[in-house]
């Protein structure tokens, strides 16, 4: 963290049975199903993960969150790649147990930071242009091969330099389900364009938010907010939060 002037000693990468098996191929309908063969596929984006992580130079421990769907075969094969490859990993369950369910994964958490060294390493430098920046993001850590800006967005990136705003550092808007700004592609996509739509300058905070694909910033209401259905009535009575 430059503004900061320190830098992390550790990184927890959580992973999921549930998701690593969407991003093997599985339908989200029958995500609850046992399917040691779609986890297994994947490992892929679970690796990738890994690999950006190791870009920065920090020990890192990966967080296998149990829920009480998955089965005693897919722990086993997701457990058994981890020790394959040499990765560090906790079986977690904070989910069903509280606190008590990451005491171990505290514990190596903490062996971690006491026995390796790390060298943190950042993805970009905060002197560089604010494309570099992004371009650095989108080759090292989602693994795409370029990005493409909208007419609105190299509007913006030149006012911006204008103002001498493109030495923030980059906050990427972008959706949470695949490595690429498109939902639909899972597992390790590559060869992919991300598209920047346009920028927010959050100039309080210190940073760009590049808004990616068709992403919905905070607070991404739903199409019929619950709000909308409650209500006080003249006698005090509250209705419609269930």
């Amino acid at each position: 963290m430059p503004q900061l002037g320190k830098a992390p000693d550790a990184i927890v990468i959580v992973a999921t049975i549930r998701a690593l098996k969407l991003h093997g191929g599985a339908l989200k309908t029958n995500l609850a199903q046992e399917d040691v063969t779609a986890l297994e596929a994947g490992f892929a984006n679970l690796t990738k993960h890994i690999e950006t992580v190791q870009q920065y130079g920090v020990p890192f421990v990966v967080a296998i969150n149990r829920f009480s769907g998955d089965s005693d075969a897919e722990l086993t094969a997701l457990e058994n790649w981890c020790k394959a490859n040499n990765v560090n990993y906790s079986l977690t369950e904070v989910w069903e147990k509280g606190g008590a369910g990451g005491l171990d994964l505290a514990a190596k958490v903490v062996e971690a930071i006491e026995t390796t060294t790390s060298t943190f390493r950042p993805i970009y430098e905060a002197n560089q242009p604010l494309e570099e920046k992004i371009l650095a993001i989108v080759q090292k850590v989602y693994g795409g091969s370029g990005v493409e800006f909208t007419t609105k967005a190299r509007k913006q990136l030149i006012e911006f330099k204008q103002h001498g705003w493109d030495q923030y550092p980059v906050c990427m808007a972008k959706t949470q389900y695949s490595l690429s700004d498109d939902a639909t592609r899972v597992g390790r996509p590559t060869d992919f364009i991300i598209t920047i739509r346009e920028f927010v300058p959050k100039m309080g905070a210190g940073f760009i938010v590049a808004l990616t694909g068709d992403v919905m910033t905070m607070p991404g209401l739903p199409k019929h907010p619950a709000a909308l259905d409650m209500d006080v009535d003249n006698s005090g009575r509250i209705s419609g939060l269930f």
